[in-house]
């Protein structure tokens, strides 16, 4: 039950993302005049926030109840998201982004630590897939209702979206409060927090990372993946259809909505498909599901009658990796950590992954702005190539460990990593 009320709170906290980081450029340089420099800097703020506040908040997390740094972290997102409403010049916009973007990203690595500890050993895909699906869904509904009710036109036409934002984060910080109320944790896993965290010489989360062949190669896939893609989401892969596949702007709403709907529909069903296969194995097939849409629209420039439809059909393929990649990777982690640090691991890696996210959008501008669209696919086919290698890598590394990787009955260390 538990698990399910984080599903929920997952969800509903991530109306915020859809309801203002969509809209924020356009009202910043536009509506209130400020220039695309401003604009520019509050996507920038917001990103140095996540990075700032997700290694942080995962080491809050093994130090403390998780519950109580996941509820923290939403309120602190809720004031900067209302703190908005009232930003009449940048100073106060750009640190209410700040703010927001800290909020946001630090409830992250909290939230998975207690969807760890609140699942079963045979639910633990299950559940991250869930949550996956869930946030997904928040984040579409936060755009579609805020785009029904905001007007640009207006100084205030953005602020129903930032008291969406804030109510969202207030309400699921409320369910998380409610279903963590009486819950104990885990008695084995406490034990371990409170081991590694009695070790003196217990390295910092980013050293241990590169330090761990595992933990290393881990995130070199989530890495590649994340530029493959996730980088260009919402801004490369757009401009890239625009600019040179000259799709209409509508097919470019079409496939972020068929995006959604194919992880809707198929995250269960490969959830179960997929349930007793290595999570190395499944991370090479999402590597090559890449390679594929990525070859799907690189051939779409030779078909331009069909090219629109080409553009949607290359996200729906995204969207099938999504489902194989969103349930694994982080429990992959998890078993991967060292002991008293698998929050301090997941933020980590949730700070490096939003590092090379953030670069995304820049190098596509670059690229898309130089015409080079050719070079954009390019470097993006061989991003998906490197995560498979790096995949193939990974899964010899867990091969080799002293006891042979089984999924963890508890968000712990199969082995100790140092000696990996």
């Amino acid at each position: 039950m538990r698990a399910k009320l984080l599903i929920l709170a997952s969800s509903i906290g991530m109306l915020g993302w859809g309801a203002v980081l969509p809209y924020q450029y356009a009202y910043a340089a536009d509506t209130r005049g400020w220039g695309a420099l401003i604009a520019a800097a509050a996507s920038s703020l917001f990103s140095v926030g996540a990075l700032v506040a997700a290694p942080i908040a995962g080491r809050l997390s093994d130090r403390f109840n998780p519950v109580h740094v996941a509820v923290a972290a939403q309120l602190l997102g809720a004031a900067g998201a209302a703190s908005l409403v009232f930003a009449d010049d940048p100073a106060v916009f750009l640190a209410g982004m700040l703010v927001f973007g800290l909020g946001l990203a630090a409830a992250v690595p909290a939230k998975q630590v207690l969807a760890l500890e609140w699942s079963s050993t045979g639910d633990r895909r299950k559940v991250f897939a869930y949550k996956f699906t869930g946030e997904a869904l928040g984040m579409a509904a936060g755009a579609f209702l805020a785009g029904q009710i905001i007007d640009l036109g207006r100084h205030d036409g953005l602020d129903v979206g930032f008291l969406m934002a804030a109510a969202g984060f207030v309400v699921s910080s409320a369910i998380i409060a409610t279903a963590g109320r009486g819950a104990r944790r885990n008695a084995e896993f406490a034990a371990e927090t409170v081991s590694g965290l009695a070790d003196e010489r217990r390295p910092g989360a980013f050293r241990l990372v590169f330090a761990n062949p595992a933990l290393r190669w881990s995130a070199v896939v989530m890495i590649a993946l994340a530029l493959g893609f996730y980088a260009q989401f919402e801004a490369g892969l757009p401009a890239y259809g625009i600019t040179v596949l000259e799709v209409d702007p509508v097919a470019v709403g079409t496939a972020a909505a068929v995006n959604c709907i194919v992880i809707v529909a198929l995250q269960v069903v490969v959830v179960r498909l997929t349930a007793k296969v290595s999570a190395p194995v499944l991370l090479m097939a999402v590597g090559g599901i890449w390679v594929a849409a990525w070859l799907v629209l690189a051939s779409a420039q030779l078909a331009p009658g069909v090219a629109s439809a080409m553009f949607v059909m290359t996200y729906g393929i995204f969207a099938v990796g999504e489902t194989i990649y969103s349930p694994v990777l982080n429990p992959l982690i998890a078993s991967l950590a060292r002991k008293g640090m698998v929050g301090s691991t997941l933020g980590a890696m949730s700070a490096l992954q939003t590092a090379f996210t953030a670069a995304g959008p820049l190098v596509a501008g670059v690229l898309l702005g130089a015409g080079l669209g050719d070079a954009f696919l390019g470097m993006h086919l061989a991003l998906s190539v490197l995560a498979v290698f790096a995949a193939w890598r990974l899964k010899r590394v867990i091969a080799a460990m002293p006891v042979r990787y089984e999924p963890p009955t508890r968000p712990i260390s199969v082995v100790d990593p140092v000696d990996a």
